[in-house]
């Protein structure tokens, strides 16, 4: 048996990129040509998958719209000979079935992923964060090797994790690992810790590897004190129940794009956009020119 399901939660607010989120998804902010959650769905194709439900909120429709075929748009180009555009459209023709799923409450990702349990059922499946990109401009197979992780040790789930910066750590879930291998057993993580809390540098880096019984897990999570259900939180639980949790850490070619606040989004949209193979020489030059002003 292999993975072919992912879920991608697409639900949040992203108040810290306000006001550009007001009216649109932070998903669907433009990463060099492409918006976020395009990476991340080619991502998911390129390593096998095969049908994705997206986890929605409110003022999400922009997503369901930019994966579905517009016929209408085709013909406008074909007919005001633009053809050359046509190639910009391929991602369309993608071999994946697309579900939808409305997560109605703000209740943290932990409560997004419990969405999807009627499409999963009793089957294992991928969860990647529809903000966060893996690699710059090259192919991921993160994904990929988190499957064959799962399906060589069955655990109860398998993390992706990076090193990040002491500032960073109090942004994400930390693990403590087992050992300094490249897989490693999770032996305990924390949602969010201060740097004096933290157990390693070691983040969850938006990507997993599920088993049902997160399920279970995730069913009995508590509230945090902002009322949301974490997805750390559950997974503490299964360690809890002696159940076996593994990490992968990223390569330097998975590096992740966290499109979290401005800082991030302005980074990884320079990173992409110097790295255009047909405008980024120019962009480069440009930016030269400028900084020599300046100075």
């Amino acid at each position: 048996m292999d993975i072919k399901s992912a879920v991608v939660p697409v639900a949040g607010l992203g108040t810290r990129l306000l006001p550009a989120t007001k009216s649109q998804p932070k998903e669907m902010l433009p990463v060099g040509k492409k918006p976020v959650v395009q990476y991340v769905v080619e991502e998911l194709e390129a390593n096998g998958i095969k049908q994705i439900l997206f986890v929605t909120g409110k003022s999400k429709t922009s997503i369901e719209n930019h994966f579905d075929f517009d016929h209408e748009l085709t013909r406008h180009l074909r007919e005001t000979g633009k053809e050359e555009l046509l190639p910009e459209l391929e991602y369309e023709r993608m071999r994946l079935q697309f579900f939808f799923a409305r997560q109605r409450k703000q209740k943290g990702l932990g409560d997004a992923v419990m969405c999807a349990q009627h499409f999963t059922k009793d089957s294992p499946f991928v969860v990647a964060l529809g903000d966060s990109i893996l690699g710059l401009n090259a192919p991921s197979w993160a994904v990929k090797k988190l499957v064959d992780i799962y399906m060589q040790n069955g655990p109860a789930c398998v993390i992706a994790v990076e090193e990040v910066d002491p500032e960073k750590i109090p942004s994400y879930g930390i693990v403590q690992p087992g050992d300094d291998r490249e897989v490693f057993r999770i032996l305990d993580l924390v949602e969010k810790p201060s740097v004096e809390q933290a157990p390693s540098n070691l983040a969850i880096a938006a990507r997993y590897v599920f088993s049902p019984s997160i399920y279970g897990a995730i069913a009995q999570t508590l509230p945090d004190p902002g009322g949301e259900i974490q997805l750390t939180d559950a997974i503490r639980l299964l360690l809890e129940k002696g159940e076996k949790v593994l990490g992968l850490r990223l390569s330097s070619q998975d590096r992740r794009y966290d499109i979290g606040n401005f800082q991030s989004y302005f980074e990884a949209f320079l990173e992409f956009a110097l790295s255009d193979p047909e405008l980024g020489n120019q962009l480069r030059r440009y930016i030269r020119e400028h900084l020599r002003e300046d100075c």
